[in-house]
């Protein structure tokens, strides 16, 4: 049982979604250590996902050379990272915690160079590097978990199990306060519903068409105020296909009712604008997660991925996945039937 007040770091390099799932692990962490020093190793790209939680005390963030910002040379990457990682040796933690399921390498490679006293992580037999994490935990899966109860199995050396809290993130009050301003300048202050259009896997991808019937009748049948959130940029970039011109279809479509183009440039936007909502429906993604995280009731389109693993954790969701696992095989009247369960759920939950 570590110290009251350990120096802890929990690493997870992952996709948004990914860190998402991992904050009640911090939640628990100072639940269980309250006077603990408890950071976080993340990346550029999701590290505005633990902007404002207070359970974390310190976020680090290094840029993978893919990340890169215009400018920046890979040789500079590469050197800020070694500065940083100067820096953390420094900070001399107690115990890093590699936050994700299965063994992973690359996750233990930072682990290593922050050269805490002990590194918690799942193991697998016959995988070269294992002897380096002295708290290991063989990695079974002997029934299907959810990635968040997955990898709360971290925690189980520091004494801390049982069902992990609720999914957290913080929208930051000046962007959700500009996302409400220009929705009460569409249409009064009513049900407001979030429409999330992006995915990043081609099966979770649900035609422009299907989204203008879908808000029609939302609106029709409710009275419903929608924005439309989307990936910014042309599908064709290599690195991060945006849905421009699949919005604006919508948008045309759409033009006689109160709906809110939402283009989302930067992470904070999305949870700003994620956060005035009362209801989401989205494709299985970062963004679905950031909407559990924000306590809304969901409607989630799955295509080929696991529900079990990757539902919305602890908010009332309603799953939709054919047969073919094709989200282009559900119609809008399966979309519109389960908002209006979502609904009923959402009173009970």
């Amino acid at each position: 049982m570590p110290p009251e007040r350990s120096k802890i770091i929990v690493i997870r390099r992952d996709n948004i979604g990914d860190l998402v799932c991992t904050t009640p692990l911090f939640a628990a962490l100072r639940a269980r250590f309250p006077a603990a020093c408890i950071c976080a190793l993340v990346n550029s790209y999701n590290v505005e996902v633990l902007s404002g939680n207070p359970d974390v005390d310190t976020i680090y963030a290094y840029t993978k050379a893919k990340h890169r910002p215009a400018g920046k040379s890979v040789l500079g990457v590469y050197l800020d990272r070694i500065k940083l990682f100067a820096a953390l040796r420094r900070e001399r933690f107690d115990f890093a915690i590699i936050g994700g399921a299965r063994f992973l390498p690359r996750a233990l490679s930072l682990a290593r160079m922050i050269r805490p006293r002990h590194i918690i992580g799942f193991t697998e037999a016959g995988k070269r590097g294992t002897r380096h994490i002295d708290i290991g935990i063989p990695y079974t899966l002997p029934t299907p978990l959810h990635e968040t109860e997955d990898i709360f199995r971290l925690l189980a050396p520091l004494g801390i199990t049982g069902t992990p809290p609720g999914l957290r993130v913080i929208a930051d009050a000046a962007e959700s306060a500009r996302a409400r301003q220009a929705l009460d300048r569409i249409s009064p202050a009513t049900l407001t519903i979030g429409i999330h259009i992006s995915a990043r896997k081609i099966s979770q991808r649900w035609q422009a068409a299907a989204f203008v019937q879908l808000i029609r009748a939302l609106h029709a049948r409710h009275g419903a105020r929608c924005m439309l959130f989307w990936s910014p940029g042309a599908e064709d970039n290599p690195l991060h296909p945006g849905d421009d011109n699949k919005a604006a279809e919508i948008m045309r479509g759409l033009a006689d009712i109160p709906i809110l183009a939402f283009p989302t440039h930067a992470l904070p936007a999305l949870i700003g604008g994620l956060a005035v909502c009362d209801f989401v429906i989205c494709s299985d993604g970062g963004a679905m997660h950031l909407a559990a995280a924000l306590g809304k009731p969901i409607v989630c389109f799955f295509g080929k991925s696991d529900v079990v693993r990757w539902h919305p954790w602890g908010v009332s969701h309603v799953v939709l996945q054919t047969p073919s696992r094709e989200v282009t095989d559900i119609t809008p009247q399966d979309a519109l039937s389960a908002f209006e369960r979502l609904i009923i759920a959402a009173r009970s939950y």
